[in-house]
Formats: structure tokens, C-alpha cells, sequence
């Protein structure tokens, strides 16, 4: 475990596009877990001026992200679909068809589960996997549980995460009480996983989730395991 500790957001998002930029450099044709929320937007920005700035291609890049909200098409705007398109796909040169987000509104979910679970196997694994992690510890939508979630699947949000994401919906009743998330399996077959943190409120759960007992109540705890995994935060 690698932890890079950084002053501020800035150089937090700064010092984890270096990482994900050097990955598309040393491996152009690289496929990369993505992850949505407020975290890694400053990441993506700095990922989007080195490609317009000439230092990036990402041509031959492949993404899977890790989730989706269960009833929201790819056009609405809290659809993380929406959000990776207006986040950083559309402003960068990858091929739209070499990107991958869980399909929300797939008639037979559990075949979607199956087919997300299929494309990550059939690639080998990802390369490297971006992570946040929720306030209960949560790394995509795998909430606290008895056991680890190993395949992806089709996961009843807590309320916490519900009450968290209800600040980008009109009303809480609008947040989607579901979502098809990767599960532990696929995510920690990737070869390297690079966890972002930020803000005074993630420093107890990233400690619990980093140096506490490895559980499925917490989650991220599962990343002690990993053999490449590098944190990079800001939660001071």
C-alpha cells in the first residue's frame, strides 16, 4: 500500500491524473475502472487539459465505470452515463463505443450483472481501477454487508448513501433506491487500484477502511488485500 498524502483537493486531483496519465503513456491501449461523484472531477479536468494541451491520447483507451443507478437512462443528468460523457469522455478523444457504464434500465438486470462481470473477464482484468469512498465506507455501491459482494450486482442503497447523493436531485424522493454496482471480485482483479479521498469528513472511515479490521461492514477494507494499491488524499 502506497499513500501519498496532498495539501489540498488541487493537488490531490493533480497528483492522481499524473498517475492515470502515466498508465495511458506507458500503455496507450489501457482500460481503466472509472469511478463518478465529486472526487474525481478535478482529476478528470487535469486529465482533459494534458489532451487538449497535446501530452495525451486517448484513442485507444477503454473504460468500464463501476455503477449506475437502476431507472435512469444514459440521457438523464444524474445518470453517471451523463456524467462520465459530460465529465471527461466528450471533451477528450476516446471512442464512445470503448467506454462502459452498466446499462440502468436493461429490461433483465441480472443478465446485464452477468454481462458487465463477462467483459471484465474477457479483458483479463482492468489495468487500473479509480475508487472514492462513501462516508460508511462504501467503494461503488457496495454497501456495508455480512459478506463481500463478489460479482456485480443489483444492490438496495442504505439510506446514508441515498441521504448523501440527495443533494444532486430535486427532492430525496427523485434519488434512485437502487443500482447495479461491480462487485469486490472484479474490482480487485484489476493491477492497480488508485483510492482518492478528500476532506476533513473521510478521515476516520479512510483509517477504519486502510487500518481497521478487513470486513464487509467496511467495505474498502477489502483494498488491504490488494498487492498494487495506491491512496491519494487530502482529508486533513
Amino acid at each position: 500500500m502506497r499513500i501519498i498524502r496532498t495539501e489540498d483537493y488541487n493537488s490531490m486531483s493533480r497528483c492522481a491524473a499524473k498517475i492515470m496519465a502515466a498508465q495511458i503513456v506507458l500503455k496507450p491501449d489501457s482500460i481503466f475502472g472509472l469511478a463518478t461523484g465529486s472526487t474525481p472531477i478535478g482529476a478528470y479536468k487535469q486529465l482533459i487539459e494534458w489532451y487538449k494541451n497535446g501530452d495525451l491520447d486517448f484513442s485507444l483507451v477503454k473504460t468500464m465505470n463501476l455503477d449506475e443507478y437502476c431507472g435512469l437512462s444514459g440521457d438523464h443528468e444524474q445518470s453517471y452515463r451523463y456524467f462520465m460523457n459530460h465529465q471527461l469522455f466528450n471533451h477528450v478523444n476516446i471512442d464512445i463505443n470503448n467506454t462502459d457504464v452498466p446499462n440502468g434500465i436493461a429490461d433483465d438486470l441480472q443478465a446485464e450483472c452477468e454481462r458487465y462481470d463477462g467483459l471484465v473477464k474477457s479483458f483479463g482484468g482492468l489495468d487500473l481501477q479509480l475508487l472514492g469512498i462513501g462516508h460508511n465506507g462504501h467503494i461503488g455501491f457496495n454497501e456495508p454487508n455480512t459478506e463481500f459482494d463478489k460479482n456485480t450486482h443489483v444492490v438496495d442503497l442504505k439510506q446514508s448513501t441515498i441521504d448523501a447523493n440527495a443533494r444532486f436531485f430535486k427532492s430525496i424522493d427523485d434519488v434512485p433506491k437502487q443500482a447495479i454496482t461491480m462487485g469486490n471480485k472484479s474490482i480487485m482483479s484489476a493491477k492497480k487500484i488508485l483510492l482518492v479521498a478528500s476532506g476533513k469528513e473521510k478521515r476516520d472511515i479512510l483509517e477504519r477502511a486502510l487500518y481497521g479490521p478487513i470486513t464487509p461492514e467496511v467495505p474498502a477494507s477489502v483494498l488491504q488485500m490488494h498487492n498494487d494499491l495506491t491512496v491519494v488524499c487530502s482529508v486533513e
